[in-house]
């Protein structure tokens, strides 16, 4: 029976042994078989039934005692734990504990750790939880997580580490979790995001990062995330500057294709605090090309003299040495940042379409203008030329003529 404990145990029991139970209705199917098969009158049979042996009833109780304690070794509940061997749930919320049970069954699906005094997670605790899908451990004290804490759970698809006080993440935490749908990580004390920690997450449709102290984030991070379909990043104390300046172009590329993001509320500078990232002219971060221009000028400047056409490296001087710079490097030519945002480029082009669609309808309105022009001067000098005498004066026609061709 393993570590369940005696009170579950007996409750089973009667509930396997009580009239019209399971092992009631067993011990009746075998008595209708015996019955069927002995092919005895109704009145023989009524005797027989009876007169029924107690050594074949204790044969069909000890078959039905036999098949619950195999059922309840196979998902044995950890003590003070509640269990649900239908979805295979093991809870373990809100007991006040420091450290995981070792005797967790192996096939547990879903395991729920809330509300507890947790602060420690040994490399091996999830060791044996393989066909673990759903792992909660909200509302702890960690501060830190191993980096193979997760490596052999390869099933998982909702991670719930809310509320607690990890600081920083490993790269490779998350390597092994590519069926990982959901993750969790709100309420921390994370300050930035390791480059390349959600490389191996396909599958992630939901991220939750609020309330950390997140100041800015790089897209390079985020770009791997094809099946994200919402983010939550509201509650940091963002620096809306150039740092932030690409992670800008990834929202409006993520809200563009069908994504949901909470608001990134600036709180730096002080003519943006309290505004949407995502509300925020780029042309704000002009300066941004100006700085990366003067900030790699600087740089040329330091490593030595002015390079030439035909020099792949800088000369040195006769003062003294000057710091050599690899070949490689020689003379870099200055890119300047051209920004791309899908939202400009769209305004770009319902504006130009605007534009051009005013000037087609001016031009045929003027078009008509003329032609209608045209035709009532016309039929003005006919009406005036029927109401002159016919031996008018020739100068006259010919200056009539001449407007009319001028009209014309």
């Amino acid at each position: 029976l393993g570590s369940s404990p005696p009170g579950s145990k007996r409750q089973a029991a009667r509930l396997f042994l009580q009239p019209g139970g399971p092992c009631a209705r067993l011990a009746g199917g075998c008595e209708d078989t015996l019955e069927k098969t002995t092919m005895l009158p109704m009145s023989a049979g009524h005797r027989w039934r009876s007169s029924f042996p107690m050594r074949w009833r204790e044969a069909c109780l000890l078959g039905c005692w036999l098949s619950l304690c195999a059922a309840e070794s196979f998902f044995a509940c950890p003590s003070s734990c509640k269990c649900n061997s239908g979805n295979l749930e093991v809870d373990c919320s809100g007991l006040g504990l420091s450290s995981i049970p070792s005797d967790i069954p192996t096939n547990t699906r879903t395991f729920l750790f809330l509300n507890n005094k947790l602060s420690i997670l040994p490399g091996p605790v999830f060791s044996n939880l393989s066909a673990l899908q759903r792992l909660d451990l909200s509302n702890n004290f960690l501060d830190q997580l191993p980096q193979n804490i997760f490596s052999d759970l390869g099933n998982l698809t909702e991670l719930q580490l809310r509320n607690n006080s990890i600081r920083a993440l490993d790269k490779d935490l998350l390597q092994h979790t590519a069926l990982l749908r959901q993750l969790d990580l709100s309420i921390n004390g994370l300050a930035q995001l390791p480059s390349g920690i959600f490389d191996d997450l396909p599958a992630l449709r939901s991220l939750s990062l609020r309330s950390n102290r997140l100041q800015s984030l790089d897209r390079v991070t985020f770009e791997p995330l094809t099946s994200l379909q919402q983010l939550q990043v509201g509650d940091n104390p963002w620096e809306c500057d150039c740092n932030l300046r690409d992670f800008k172009h990834w929202m409006e590329w993520f809200s563009y294709r069908g994504g949901k993001i909470d608001q990134l509320a600036c709180t730096l500078p002080k003519e943006l605090k309290g505004k949407d990232m995502r509300m925020v002219p780029m042309e704000m971060f002009n300066y941004c090309s100006q700085l990366d221009d003067e900030n790699s000028s600087t740089v040329l400047d330091n490593t030595g003299p002015p390079c030439t056409k035909g020099s792949t490296t800088p000369s040195k001087s006769k003062s003294g040495p000057e710091p050599e710079v690899e070949p490689s490097v020689g003379c870099p030519q200055k890119q300047r940042y051209r920004p791309v945002s899908v939202r400009r480029a769209i305004g770009t082009v319902i504006i130009a379409g605007v534009v051009c669609g005013i000037v087609c309808i001016m031009m045929v309105v003027a078009a008509a203008y003329g032609c209608i022009y045209a035709s009532l001067m016309a039929k003005y000098h006919r009406e005036l030329k029927k109401r002159q005498p016919l031996m008018g004066d020739t100068e006259g026609e010919h200056e009539e003529q001449k407007q009319i061709s001028s009209v014309a």
